[in-house]
């Protein structure tokens, strides 16, 4: 398995994924309602508008949304590519971010818009919390903890009007993403 930092060719997919929810960001400030309307998911208009399954994990709905999804995407997204690479990378951040729109749809208000990267932020945070359970992280900078209770605090710490099925959602395939992987690397340590 690869190391921390993550030394692999061209960009960066953290970076490129980061970039996009950017951009999108921008659009969002240029047109807050046309965005939501277009890339936003709503699990009565799911069937109309399916790309939003995937699209509305790039929308955020203001900067303190977007900011404390790219600081963490950013930390924990850097230690798993790191540790398992480009392609179980982008199987986590995506398939975890599915598995929360999925969540939202059965579990959420039909009529509620969805938006934002944290189901998939949360897998990737689950998949770190089985790899990697007891490396140090700074809650808020200053207080120190096991990943996998920063990764708890922050499922259990949610405001409301936070869509937790997505959060979820994320945080169950990002674990069991986690439990392959290690089960992969016990495999190939083992023979």
């Amino acid at each position: 398995m690869r190391r921390y930092p993550y030394q692999g060719p061209g960009l960066n997919p953290l970076w490129a994924i980061m970039g996009i929810n950017l951009l999108v960001f921008i659009f969002v400030l240029i047109n807050w309602r046309a965005t939501f309307d277009l890339l936003g998911l709503m699990p009565a208009l799911v069937a109309q508008e399916p790309w939003t399954v995937i699209t509305s994990m790039f929308v955020h709905a203001d900067f303190w949304h977007i900011f404390a999804n790219m600081l963490t995407l950013y930390f924990f997204g850097s230690f798993l590519l790191g540790l398992v690479g480009e392609r179980k990378f982008l199987l986590v951040y995506f398939g975890g971010g599915i598995l929360g729109s999925i969540a939202f749809i059965l579990l959420g208000p039909p009529l509620a818009t969805v938006v934002g990267a944290s189901g998939a932020v949360f897998a990737v945070g689950g998949a770190l919390a089985v790899l990697a359970p007891n490396t140090r992280v700074f809650l808020f900078f200053f207080l120190p903890l096991p990943l996998w209770v920063a990764v708890l605090l922050g499922f259990l710490i949610i405001s409301p009007g936070i869509a937790w099925q997505a959060h979820l959602g994320g945080l169950v395939f990002g674990l069991i993403a986690g439990y392959i992987f290690r089960r992969q690397q016990f495999r190939r340590v083992r023979w």
